[in-house]
């Protein structure tokens, strides 16, 4: 069960990216669409105009093609001129640069835009999206009305009460909302005493809001649309607020126009016939047309439909109105029932068009079905109504389906006459002229290997006398070989209980048998093979351990006291090549050395050995760090394994001096602790080991003080496969920096808090310690 959840939830996921996916395409593509006709343009060069638009206003593609569709009708620009002393815009300081607008929110919002489907969602959608990026608490959608008036058509974040008390707003002066879309400029409200002077304010009380702005959005030849902004927040807008949320009203211009957020002129006309649509058992939508400047129907809105009308998308009755025809249905753009629909409109006769296909969602399922359609007019709109046919030649086809994707046939034998009756498919698995006609049932087990015979004519001779049903698995060859079939048959008994006819099918198994066998052998590889690495990760685990003993106390060398743990991966059969060295030098100095070699298993064990030890026998005769990591480079490039690699860290520590000085190969940064504060020494250049024939290596030192702690590592301490090492480096550093009513965590805790549970890598840790006075 909890694998079939998962199933279903990557078959969601999966199904809203390809929705989202479709969405912004059919955006994308009205938008060229636009270009092609206001210029005559080709589809790609539409394309390149919208990309080099997006390029120079600094937008994404997407809010491109939103600003691009909301402007498809909009007056030419006019010279500005001067506000009055009552304009709405006469409080209003100069814009920003448009360079201060937050892209990435804007970003965010035109993908959103994409799954809107009205002027309802888009305020939902809106609230989401401004209440973090501008501290918005409602939003309120108004369309003007033919007469003068306002129409609340979305609003988010206003209780319903409200909503009725606004739901229409008659043509009365000191409304912002009317005077920002009169002007044709925004009208900010931030001083709720003089505002409230001035306009008739929404809310009880109006405080509830001290700041509003009420932007005008143009979706045609003016601005038709209001979109307000209500902040609980006091003070004014902000400039960079101001012009955000400027270019959101822009943005909506596109699927404010896409669904037409004007409310119908019929009135209450419209509610009427969706009241009684609302009691039709048929699929049936009432339109209006909706007009470009030049007059030109453009598409039509949807302004009623019956409960059994549906979409591409699944929705369906109310769900539809406010939409746009071809937003609902696609397909339907240049199809008879586009043209039938022009045609009626401009007075012709009623349409009545051929059959077609159409994909719809039925019972909750996406299914090809066939209709026919009428479109007749209803005053100035259209009413369309579908019939759905499903004939019986439908299911046939179906049957036919099933057996052909199944590799199946059914099959039918009178036990009383001893006819019988085969679909195609079953001839063509048997590899049988149907002309020979079907073979008897009593004959059916002769078919088979003779190794399953037995057990098919058992089975056959239960179900024949005694009424058994019988599932019986068998081979059958064929010129291209052994095939793998299956019968499951049963039986129909007369009154007195006796079996006088079979039903049934016969099934091609045989692919499946072949991946069944497929998959037997794959798993018996796998076996093996995981026996091979086990033994490997054995003897790769006894030499590690021999070459590298993991002392149990912690090791005192120089005056220092020195922790050591060493980690291995576990989930990984394979053991890694991650090394620690800690002696003390003839000279009364100690060398600490952290190194991981690239790889696993048993190469990476041989390589760690020759560079511990060789590591150390050059700095014990008197090489410098820097020239034994050279000299090592030089030995790791001319190995067996040419394409073989490795980081280092060397640090030398004089107790004379309490001085440190180490050098480093592509590994990550020693962490010091000091006074309760936790610090990375700063690298010195050094590059990998085995990477290059020319490398440079620097050295770099520090001065220890007493109760100082210093953490050699390997990259497994820090490195996880779903976040960058730096993350890693900053979890490590708060764990280490951390105290506990004892002081520091001890080497065991700190790995604890830093470590995954199932650890993907090996880790080697030297925790270097020098001791205050009278410490042990």
């Amino acid at each position: 069960m909890a694998a079939l959840t998962r199933v279903v939830a990557r078959q969601r996921a999966e199904m809203d990216r390809l929705q989202d996916l479709a969405a912004t395409a059919a955006v994308l593509e009205r938008a060229k669409g636009a270009l092609m006709a206001q210029r005559g343009c080709t589809p790609d060069a539409a394309q390149e105009e919208l990309h080099l638009r997006a390029q120079a206003a600094r937008r994404t593609l997407l809010e491109e093609c939103w600003i691009t569709l909301g402007a498809l009708a909009a007056p030419p620009p006019t010279e500005p001129t001067a506000p009055s002393a009552d304009s709405p815009e006469r409080q209003s300081p100069p814009q920003p640069a448009g360079d201060e607008i937050d892209a990435a929110a804007l970003g965010r919002l035109s993908r959103a835009l994409v799954r809107v489907g009205g002027s309802q969602d888009l305020a939902g959608r809106l609230l989401d999206h401004l209440a973090p990026d501008v501290g918005a608490d409602a939003v309120m959608i108004y369309a003007r009305l033919p007469g003068g008036g306002l129409e609340l058509v979305g609003h988010a974040g206003i209780d319903e009460t409200l909503a009725d008390q606004w739901g229409r707003v008659p043509p009365l002066s000191g409304i912002a909302a009317r005077d920002a879309l009169e002007s044709g400029r925004p009208c900010w409200l931030e001083d709720v005493d003089k505002d409230a002077q001035r306009h008739l304010l929404i809310g009880d009380p109006p405080r509830r809001w001290p700041t509003r702005a009420w932007l005008p959005v143009v979706t045609g030849a003016s601005a038709d649309v209001a979109l307000g902004i209500l902040r609980r927040r006091e003070g004014p807008f902000t400039p960079r607020v101001r012009e955000h949320l400027l270019a959101v009203a822009q943005l909506c211009a596109g699927p404010l126009r896409t669904f037409d957020a004007r409310p119908p002129a019929a009135g209450g006309g419209a509610e009427a016939v969706q009241t009684m649509f609302d009691r039709l058992p048929v699929s049936a939508v009432l339109l209006s047309p909706v007009r470009s400047a030049s007059g030109q129907v453009e598409d039509f809105r949807v302004d009623a439909a019956t409960r059994m009308t549906s979409d591409a998308r699944g929705r369906s009755g109310r769900e539809l109105v406010g939409l746009r025809f071809l937003e609902c249905w696609p397909e339907m753009s240049g199809e008879p029932l586009w043209q039938g629909c022009l045609r009626t409109l401009a007075g012709e006769e009623p349409f009545e068009g051929e059959p077609f296909a159409l994909q719809q969602m039925i019972a909750g399922f996406s299914e090809l079905s066939t209709y026919s359609v009428r479109a007749a007019l209803l005053g100035a709109g259209l009413v369309v109504s579908w019939v759905r046919h499903d004939p019986s030649d439908r299911q046939e086809q179906r049957l036919a389906d099933v057996q052909r994707l199944g590799n199946l046939g059914w099959v039918t034998w009178n036990l009383a006459t001893g006819e019988g009756d085969w679909s195609s498919q079953v001839f063509a698995i048997l590899e049988r002229d149907p002309a020979l006609g079907v073979v008897p049932l009593s004959s059916l087990p002769r078919l088979a290997l003779p190794d399953d015979v037995p057990v098919l004519a058992r089975s056959v001779g239960e179900l024949v006398r005694h009424g058994r049903p019988c599932d019986v698995p068998f081979r059958f060859v064929t010129r291209e070989g052994v095939r793998h079939l299956r019968v499951v048959a049963e039986a129909v008994p007369d009154a007195e209980g006796t079996p006088v006819e079979v039903h049934g099918f016969v099934q091609d198994l045989t692919a499946r048998r072949s991946a069944e066998l497929a998959l037997v052998a794959s798993e018996r590889a796998m076996l093996t093979q995981h026996g091979v690495l086990q033994a490997e990760r054995t003897a790769a685990a006894r030499l590690q351990e021999a070459l590298l003993p993991l002392p149990k106390q912690p090791v005192r060398l120089a005056g220092l006291r020195v922790d050591i743990a060493y980690l291995p991966a576990q989930s990984d059969l394979s053991v890694g090549g991650d090394w620690f060295s800690a002696i003390e030098l003839p000279d009364g100095d100690a060398l600490f050395v952290v190194g991981d070699v690239a790889g696993h298993g048993l190469g990476a064990v041989a390589a760690m050995a020759l560079l511990r030890f060789t590591a150390k026998g050059m700095i014990i005769t008197g090489s410098s760090l820097t020239g034994a990591l050279s000299r090592l480079n030089a030995l790791l490039l001319h190995s067996r394994d040419p394409h073989g690699s490795a980081t280092m860290v060397l640090a030398r520590y004089n107790p004379r001096e309490h001085r440190l000085v180490w050098a480093q190969a592509g590994h990550p940064p020693p962490l010091l602790l000091r006074g309760g504060e936790a610090r990375y020494l700063e690298r010195p250049y050094g590059m990998l080991l085995g990477a290059t024939d020319a490398p440079r290596y620097e050295e770099a030192d520090v001065l220890l003080e007493p109760g100082d702690r210093l953490l050699l590592y390997t990259d497994g301490l820090v490195e996880r496969p779903t976040e960058s090492i730096d993350r890693g480096l900053e979890r490590l550093a708060r764990a280490a920096a951390r105290r506990g009513p004892a002081g520091p965590a001890p080497l065991e805790r700190l790995l604890g808090a830093v470590l995954e549970p199932d650890g993907r890598d090996d880790v080697c840790v030297l925790d270097i310690r020098l001791p205050r006075d009278g410490e042990r």
